[in-house]
């Protein structure tokens, strides 16, 4: 498995992934318009094919994951981990001191590997997702020694 930019080449397959994946799927022209920001960064997960994509906006000192879909029988393989080990390294070297996202609290899957990944709770969108609520999640200081050493 290679870890790559996401680029306007691989549209048609996130979108297809997207929507036969998540509840409420961004349209292409979300994805193209996020590609085409500044300070977002997109990835991609290859095996001779997309198998899973995230993206990531840094503002100032924070990095917001806007994004992370793993193909459903890719799962459970360290695919997501890998996605968010690279979308942290190149937060940092964007500037990132700090990580935060959303994520369905019902996703328990999400949320084992979050923690993995050192993010913790600290509040509460509800029905941020319309059925389920959001649990926001920061990691800070990804910048540091002790944050590397948990992403051997």
């Amino acid at each position: 498995m290679v870890i790559r930019p996401l680029t306007i080449d691989d549209l048609e397959a996130v979108v297809a992934l997207e929507a036969a994946n998540a509840p409420n799927p961004w349209s292409e022209a979300v994805f193209r318009d996020e590609l085409a920001a500044e300070n977002r960064i997109y990835l991609a997960a290859d095996e001779d094919a997309l198998v899973g994509f995230a993206g990531v906006m840094v503002v100032a000192d924070e990095a917001h994951v806007t994004n992370l879909l793993v193909e459903p029988g890719r799962r459970r393989k360290g695919i997501g981990f890998e996605l968010m080990k690279a979308l942290v390294e190149a937060s940092v070297a964007a500037g990132a001191r700090h990580l935060t996202l959303e994520v369905r609290s019902r996703n328990v899957a999400a949320r084992a590997l979050y923690a993995r990944l050192g993010l913790a709770p600290v509040g509460v969108r509800k029905g941020y997702y319309g059925d389920d609520d959001a649990l926001i999640l920061w990691a800070h200081d990804i910048d540091g020694d002790e944050y590397r050493e948990r992403l051997r």
